[in-house]
């Protein structure tokens, strides 16, 4: 029986240990986790949560009003954002409109946003159209940037 040169076996034995390094690393650095502060409120905003030493962003319900133009002028909604992880877990949608036909748009937005983004993760978010209302996602995009700054962790 030959075996092989040991230049070969030297190589895969290295390879070996370097693969089982990095994964050991890779577990010790998730293990490690960040710290994590407290959610605050300001500028328009309301927060309250609990620290994730994992996330980015405070667990917690946060409320911001995002506004943009519309035809009839300018418009708003109220955005209530809960996360959990980083992702969320419930929203609400609430609207301000003063037209009709914005009262409208924001309807069909309202009616369909839970589907868009319940579930997904804060930082993967961005509405450009939702029940046909293109318009009220700037609205909302700009509530949700509030809320990650409140959120921050």
């Amino acid at each position: 029986m030959l075996a092989a040169p040991p230049s070969k076996v030297s190589i895969a034995v290295l390879a070996g240990l370097a693969i089982t390094g990095a994964l050991a690393g890779c577990s010790a650095a998730e293990d490690a986790g960040t710290d994590a502060g407290a959610g605050t409120s300001d500028s328009g905003t309301s927060g309250s949560g609990t620290a994730d030493t994992s996330a980015v962003y405070t667990d917690g319900t946060y409320t911001a009003e995002g506004s943009y133009q519309a035809p009839s002028g300018t418009e708003s909604v109220d955005v209530t954002i809960t996360l959990k992880g980083d992702v969320i877990t419930a929203v609400e949608v609430v609207s301000n409109a003063t037209d009709p036909q914005a009262k409208q748009h924001q309807g069909e937005f309202i009616a369909g946003i839970s589907d868009v983004v319940v579930g997904k993760d804060i930082d993967t978010i961005k509405v450009d159209k939702v029940g046909g209302s293109s318009l009220t996602s700037g609205g909302f995009n700009k509530a949700v940037e509030e809320i990650k700054a409140d959120a921050a962790a």
